[in-house]
C-alpha cells in the first residue's frame, strides 16, 4: 500500500463544559453537537525526507496532526488534508484531521489498533495542543450527541434526530487556545453549560427531540457564557427569530447556524450517523 485515505466529518459544538484533567486522557468536554455531511479526506502517504501537512494543497503547521503523527509513527508522513470547511471557525476540522489522520495511517502502516484506541490518541493529540476537547468523541460517533459522562472523553448519547437541512454562515475565527488558558473565561462557560446540561440529560430520554428546542438551548447557552459577542451573528439569530425560527452560535467561531435558511448562508445536513472511517 502507497497511500491511504480517511474521512471525518465536521462538527458543530452547540454547548460545552471544560472538564479539566492533569492527564489528556481524562480532559475533555461535556454538551452537545452534530456532525454534518461535509467534513475533511485526509490522504497519507510514506514521505523519503520529512513530515509534511498540506491542508487544500498549502503546506500548513497543523500541530494536532504532527502530533497524532509523532504518537503513531517516527517514519516521515505527506499528510494530504482537503475539506470544502474552513479552519478555525467551529467546524471542529483539527478533530477532523486528526482521527482522519490516525485511521488513514493505522491502514497505511498496518499497525492493527482498534478505531477506539485511534480515536483516543486523536483526541490526546486534541487536548495537548488545546485545539479542542471533544470533537474528536462526535467524529468517533456520528450523529447529534450528547456527552454527559466525566472522565470518558469518548463515552456519548445519540438523539433521536433526523437528518435535515442546516444553513450556516461564519465570519471569523475564534481561538480555542485563548478560550481554554483563561480561567475567568473557563468559569463563566461551566456555570452555564450546568444550567444547560440538566435540561439536555432530559432530552437524552425522550422518544424524540425537536431539534429547534435543542438550538434554543444552545443559544441561551451561548449568551450566559458569554461567548456570543459578535454583533453579525448577534443580528442574524435576531432575524431568524423575528420570523419564528432557531439559531444560535457555532461554538467556537464567529458564525452562527439554523434550521431556518437566511441571507448569505450555506447549506449543510446534520448527519444522522457520519463519522470517521477510512475510504
Amino acid at each position: 500500500m502507497t497511500q491511504a485515505k480517511a474521512f471525518a466529518p465536521g462538527n458543530l459544538s452547540c454547548v460545552f463544559k471544560i472538564i479539566p484533567h492533569p492527564e489528556p486522557t481524562k480532559m475533555h468536554s461535556l454538551g452537545m453537537g452534530f456532525t454534518i455531511t461535509e467534513g475533511v479526506v485526509v490522504t497519507v502517504s510514506q514521505h523519503s525526507d520529512q513530515t509534511t501537512v498540506q491542508f487544500n494543497e498549502s503546506e500548513i503547521h497543523f500541530p494536532t496532526v504532527l502530533s497524532v503523527i509523532h504518537k503513531l509513527t517516527p517514519e516521515p508522513i505527506r499528510v494530504e488534508i482537503a475539506s470544502p470547511l474552513p479552519l478555525g471557525c467551529g467546524f471542529g476540522l483539527s478533530g477532523a484531521a486528526s482521527i482522519g489522520t490516525a485511521y488513514a495511517l493505522n491502514a497505511l502502516l498496518e499497525l492493527g489498533k482498534p478505531e477506539e484506541e485511534l480515536a483516543m490518541t486523536a483526541h490526546i493529540a486534541e487536548v495537548e495542543n488545546r485545539t479542542g476537547l471533544g470533537d474528536v468523541c462526535a467524529q468517533y460517533h456520528g450523529g447529534c450527541l450528547v456527552k454527559l459522562k466525566v472522565g470518558y472523553p469518548l463515552a456519548a448519547e445519540r438523539l433521536p434526530i433526523p437528518e435535515q437541512s442546516i444553513y450556516y454562515r461564519y465570519f471569523s475565527s475564534i481561538q480555542t487556545k485563548t478560550i481554554l488558558e483563561n480561567a475567568e473565561r473557563r468559569e463563566r462557560i461551566n456555570r452555564a453549560a450546568d444550567e444547560t446540561l440538566q435540561a439536555l440529560e432530559k432530552l437524552t430520554k425522550a422518544e424524540a427531540v425537536d431539534f429547534n428546542a435543542c438550538i434554543r438551548l444552545s443559544k441561551q447557552f451561548s449568551l450566559n457564557s458569554g461567548l456570543l459577542e459578535d454583533t453579525r451573528v448577534l443580528d442574524i439569530i435576531h432575524k431568524i427569530e423575528e420570523v419564528g425560527g432557531a439559531a444560535s452560535m457555532i461554538m467556537l467561531g464567529n458564525a452562527v447556524f439554523s434550521t431556518h435558511p437566511f441571507e448569505g448562508a450555506t447549506e449543510t445536513k446534520l448527519s444522522e450517523g457520519e463519522r470517521g472511517r477510512l475510504l
